[in-house]
């Protein structure tokens, strides 16, 4: 039945600069996003903060030991020499993470980020990854125990998803097709669907330098999220098909 249909529409990197706040919550508040992956080690995370507090958005803790941009760097919140590379900040891909970092900085680390919501005030629904692989995965299992929530990218958690997909780093002029067949597709339990939202604000093309694996990253998928994520074509379709938008909150209450 259509009506046995749940999305999550999940924003990750809230936190990482001004852009993608800005982008997360009129996103949220506008168009089809349903929460937030937001990562305490970044610049903005303060303001994150705040607009979480006002907005009302469920929060998940995007567990952060990398940094992958040029210009854009940010540092662990703890001090353990694992974390990071020549210049004290995290290293910059998944796989010099998992050669370098140790099991004890990843727990300290990822501890800290937690506890750092809670400084906030924030609440927090889950638990996922940065960069959409674990450095540590031993690490992030004891930090979900320890927190008592989930970590949604775990080979457990995981399962409980009737799908796990992410829209961004698709072609942008295909984008909107790939969405409306997404959800004319979307079979009965929870899905999960991954953007990166951000405004058009000139820092995100100033993240890193053309030519770098990251570079579509930074602005051009964003932006392309967003505007398929405000998108009132998009809310129609998923009200017509009777699904209903959850976030890890509720998706799966009875």
């Amino acid at each position: 039945m259509a009506g046995d249909i749940r999305l999550i529409v999940q924003g990750d990197d809230f936190g990482m600069c001004h852009a993608v706040n800005v982008g997360t919550i009129q996103a949220f508040r506008e168009g089809i996003l349903t929460q937030a992956s937001t990562m305490a080690a970044c610049p903005w995370f303060t303001e994150a903060a705040a607009l979480a507090r006002e907005s009302g958005i469920p929060l998940g803790v995007h567990q952060t030991l990398t940094c992958e941009w040029d210009f854009l760097r940010w540092r662990p919140l703890t001090d353990g020499p694992s974390l990071v590379g020549d210049d004290a900040t995290f290293l910059r891909t998944v796989d010099a993470a998992r050669a370098s970092i140790t099991y004890d900085d990843s727990v300290r680390e990822l501890s800290a980020q937690v506890a750092k919501f809670a400084a906030e005030g924030l609440a927090i629904d889950y638990l996922d990854v940065h960069m959409g692989q674990s450095a540590q995965e031993s690490a992030y299992d004891e930090v979900s125990d320890a927190a008592g929530k989930p970590f949604i990218y775990g080979p457990v958690e995981s399962q409980r998803f009737a799908s796990i997909v992410t829209l961004s780093d698709r072609e942008a002029d295909g984008k909107k097709a790939w969405m409306l067949d997404h959800i004319a597709g979307l079979t009965p339990g929870v899905h999960l669907l991954v953007t990166h939202c951000a405004a058009a604000h000139p820092e995100l093309a100033a993240m890193t330098s053309p030519g770098t694996y990251t570079y579509r990253w930074a602005e051009e998928y964003r932006l392309s999220d967003q505007e398929i994520v405000t998108d009132p074509e998009i809310r129609k379709a998923i009200e017509e098909r009777g699904i209903e938008l959850v976030s890890m909150r509720n998706a799966f209450s009875d």
